[in-house]
């Protein structure tokens, strides 16, 4: 089983891997895919940087500080993974990139860095829902006073 794991740097997506890791102790055979989406760049960036190679590193920069804690899990569980940054609008981009690693599942933060969503279930996490074809396992941080 592979299953793709969306990173965006929340509490929530950090706990989707340590859930993920979870139930590969528990006997899941499963390998990952680390997956953080970048935003597209926006006109004053590329008004500001002239250079599309360094807007790209920036964006490559700051996908690989917000993959970083979750990568350390993984490598410290010892389990197989991979790992990727792109650019794009998130709720399209890991339904396709969920179809080009051939995952057969997603474990995902309910709520991401936007915690605008009144529903309690942020936005990328509830299109995931609605279309992708593969199960969807939605995670949140457990509250302080569970976690103890």
């Amino acid at each position: 089983m592979k299953v793709l794991l969306p990173v965006d740097g929340s509490a929530d997506s950090l706990a989707a891997v340590q859930y993920a890791l979870q139930l590969s102790q528990l006997g899941l055979l499963a390998s990952f895919v680390l997956v953080n989406v970048q935003p597209s760049a926006s006109l004053y960036e590329m008004v500001v940087a002239h250079d599309a190679d360094v807007i790209a590193r920036v964006r490559g920069d700051a996908g690989a500080d917000q993959l970083a804690a979750a990568e350390a899990l993984l490598e410290a569980a010892g389990v197989e993974y991979e790992s990727e940054v792109a650019g794009g609008e998130p709720e399209t981009l890991l339904l396709e990139l969920l179809e080009n690693y051939g995952c057969d599942a997603i474990m995902v933060g309910a709520r991401g860095l936007d915690h605008a969503a009144s529903s309690g279930i942020g936005h990328v996490a509830h299109a995931l829902l609605l279309h992708s074809a593969v199960p969807v396992t939605l995670v949140r941080q457990a509250p302080a006073n569970e976690a103890e």
